[in-house]
């Protein structure tokens, strides 16, 4: 990997994270020394990246920091535009205007090069049926992940038994044709799925939720990969 690159992914990769970061998992992830990562951060600081930290401790940058934009090839491309394709077809209008927003963005930026790289996609996907409707608001659910606000619904399972809950929802996950909303149950005291057209109602709380080691989208996401692996 250029160096260019890999400091372009440093700053990606700070930027997903909401702790502090450590040389150590830096270096893991990108296969490099810490003493490599130690300059790279160092040289990022000096151009004007926000990146505060000092080795032994970790590294945060700041979240609104704006990467200017970096230059796509033709599959990355191809692969953008199958990934708008379907945000367009398989959530909501909102989302959805979402996607057209960010694709103009995509080609506002695009050398001239590339742009006919655009009109000639051959990776998209086409209008279905067989996705199950739901009548919850799928952006109103976004929402809710991304400000940790926990919700209350009247939930219908496969054999027609209605159940009330609240929930941590931590996670959107599409299992074609369904969609399904993981979250933390505190009736359950344990993660649960929940599939989108089975929710007849929703309630948004004012009660907002703290991430825990055990409630979290990490615990989860560990939780199901042990679930598969077993």
């Amino acid at each position: 990997m250029r160096r260019a690159d890999r400091l372009i992914k440093i700053v990606h990769f700070l930027r997903r994270r909401r702790q502090a970061v450590t040389a150590k998992r830096i270096a893991e992830e990108f296969e490099i020394c810490k003493r490599t990562v130690y300059r790279d951060i160092q040289d990022l600081m000096d151009s004007g990246v926000p990146i505060k930290g000092e080795a032994g401790v970790g590294y945060v940058i700041d979240r609104e920091y704006y990467l200017p934009p970096v230059t796509f090839d033709a599959d990355e491309l191809e692969a953008l535009a199958l990934g708008l394709s379907m945000v367009r077809l398989w959530t909501d209008n909102r989302f959805a205007d979402k996607a057209d927003s960010a694709f103009e963005k995509i080609q506002a930026v695009l050398p001239t090069e590339l742009q006919g790289e655009l009109q000639q996609i051959t990776t998209y996907a086409t209008p279905t049926q067989h996705i199950l409707p739901w009548d919850v608001s799928f952006s109103e659910l976004r929402e809710c992940i991304r400000t940790k606000r926990k919700i209350h619904i009247h939930y219908s399972d496969g054999d027609h038994r209605t159940s009330s809950r609240t929930l941590r929802p931590l996670a959107l996950i599409f299992c074609s044709p369904v969609w399904m909303l993981a979250g933390w149950c505190e009736m359950r005291e344990g993660f649960r799925h929940f599939r989108l057209d089975r929710i007849e109602h929703l309630h948004v709380s004012d009660e907002s939720f703290e991430d825990e080691d055990d409630k979290d989208l990490a615990a989860y996401t560990a939780y199901e990969a042990a679930c598969h692996a077993g």
